[in-house]
């Protein structure tokens, strides 16, 4: 292996760093540096290639999360994430005065597809996620996780100018992140409004980790999570439950002789949890999942009730996890596949807005947290606090719970809003609107987390315009550089 293919693996190991659960985002800020001088003077296919190497580098490890979920998925997804980096080292020029900006542009660009597509995106192990620790991270607030995004290498490129004494291009780079940040503190103050205080219970009912569902468990889950309530032993004005941990089985639904437990029927559900709204005298916020009517889909939602035990809003999940809630060209899979299930989750058409007697409250169910529209929806429509009731409980390692924390502290930067995050097993917390994780339970523990949060209003300009002026910049700044290149490449053939 020649030294520039030892160079473009570090960079992208450095970058991999910089990615919770690791969140060094000093070595996230080298690995940038060093993987744009790689690609610096050299021609486009060799800028493919090291980019494609520093891509596997830097998803391999972020990933392997998926491996465990599915085997055969895994590689396809490394490989999808590391031609995207591929391509942004290709769309970057080996030289010229705009090719710093165009590398900020090509990175921006290939991460915003990625975010949304294929299937309707994969928003993990992201540029944004290595920035959300940085000083920085308030940039977030002005132009969503995109500027986050561009802001983070535009600083690496400072380092990367700073380290061969090209003091000016440095100083410009740094100029732009300070402004960057500055504008992300006014973006909150400036348009959103402090109201009234609440307070608040988030439940996590404990257990084990790395299971799969079971009809023979969902009572034992439920169970676990009302124990946990029925210990809260102070005034409350919102109780939170994860995703997914009230699945009841239809009221003629026979118990399975295998089954050590009587099966969690519907109306039994029904009844406990607006009897527990009723003692805790507070709004109870629990997700549910079962059968749709028809038997055609599943349903997965969440839904509140007052404390009189009516039930004032739901929410159906809209963005669906491929492959778990959802299977894309299901018809073609079945053929390589029998683990696949059974039926799909019907997604939700309404707004991301539970109306609870404290207020509208904005909701993001599990994997919808890492969409910054899920959040902008949620907000957009009135939500004055952002829910994030997940359910990690299936996967491997704890990689992808705290990328969920990371995608929740990005989403308090860009909405200016408290976030709770409710799971069955972990990582349950509270997160400030300056994205500070004020609790966080442990893997596995049954407990409750406290707090005082103010209800907000207003929208930031992440919320109210998303990344599009920053899709818009590169856009045009991509145009402005490979623009006279191609009409220089038409033009004989035209002549001809």
């Amino acid at each position: 292996m020649n030294r520039s293919s030892v160079r473009s693996i570090a960079a992208g190991l450095l970058l991999a760093a910089a990615i919770p659960p690791w969140g060094w985002w000093p070595l996230g800020m080298i690995g940038i540096a060093i993987w744009f001088r790689s690609i610096e003077g050299v021609a486009g296919r060799t800028r493919f290639w090291r980019s494609l190497l520093t891509g596997l580098a830097w998803s391999i490890p972020t990933t392997i999360w998926m491996f465990d979920l599915t085997p055969a998925g895994w590689p396809v997804s490394v490989i999808i994430f590391s031609v995207f980096l591929a391509l942004a080292g290709l769309l970057t020029p080996a030289e010229g005065r705009l090719r710093s900006v165009a590398f900020v542009a090509a990175i921006v660009l290939m991460e915003l597809i990625r975010w949304n597509w294929p299937f309707g995106g994969t928003p993990i192990g992201t540029f944004a996620m290595a920035g959300v620790a940085t000083p920085f991270a308030m940039s977030a607030r002005l132009f969503g996780s995109p500027l986050l995004a561009a802001i983070l290498v535009v600083a690496s490129i400072a380092v990367a100018e700073a380290k061969r004494r090209e003091w000016r291009p440095a100083a410009i780079a740094a100029g732009i992140v300070v402004a960057a940040t500055i504008g992300g503190h006014l973006g909150g103050s400036l348009f959103v409004d402090q109201g009234e205080s609440i307070d608040v219970a988030v439940v996590q009912g404990g257990g084990p980790q790395n299971t799969r569902a079971d009809l023979c468990t969902t009572r034992a889950v439920f169970e676990r999570h009302m124990e946990a309530s029925e210990s809260i032993d102070r005034d409350v004005d919102l109780v939170l439950w994860p995703e997914d941990v009230v699945h009841p089985a239809s009221d003629a639904a026979i118990t399975p002789d295998r089954c050590d437990q009587a099966l969690l029927r519907l109306a039994e559900a029904t009844d406990r949890l607006a009897r527990l709204a009723t003692d805790l005298d507070a709004v109870v916020v629990s997700g549910w999942f079962e059968q749709a009517e028809d038997g055609t889909a599943n349903l997965n939602y969440s839904i509140a009730q007052s404390p009189d035990g009516t039930v004032t809003g739901r929410y159906d999940k809209v963005r669906l996890v491929p492959f778990g809630e959802f299977v894309p060209m299901r018809s073609l899979i079945e053929r390589f596949s029998g683990e696949l299930p059974a039926r799909d989750v019907r997604s939700g058409t309404g707004e991301a807005v539970l109306q609870t007697d404290v207020g509208p409250l904005g909701v993001s169910i599990s994997w919808e947290i890492f969409f910054d529209h899920r959040a902008r929806d949620a907000i957009g429509n009135g939500g004055e606090v952002l829910l994030n009731p997940t359910n990690g409980s299936s996967y491997w390692l704890t990689i992808v719970q705290s990328q969920q924390i990371a995608a929740s502290r990005l989403r308090a930067f860009e909405t200016d809003r408290w976030v709770l995050q409710a799971a069955p097993t972990g990582f349950s917390a509270i997160i400030s609107p300056d994205a500070e994780v004020i609790e966080r339970t442990g893997v596995g523990e049954q407990r409750v987390l406290y707090a005082t949060i103010e209800r907000r209003t207003g929208r930031t300009p992440a919320v109210a315009l998303g990344g599009w002026p920053i899709f818009v910049f590169a856009l045009v700044t991509l145009g402005a550089t490979w623009g006279p290149t191609l009409r220089r490449r038409i033009r004989p053939r035209s002549t001809a």
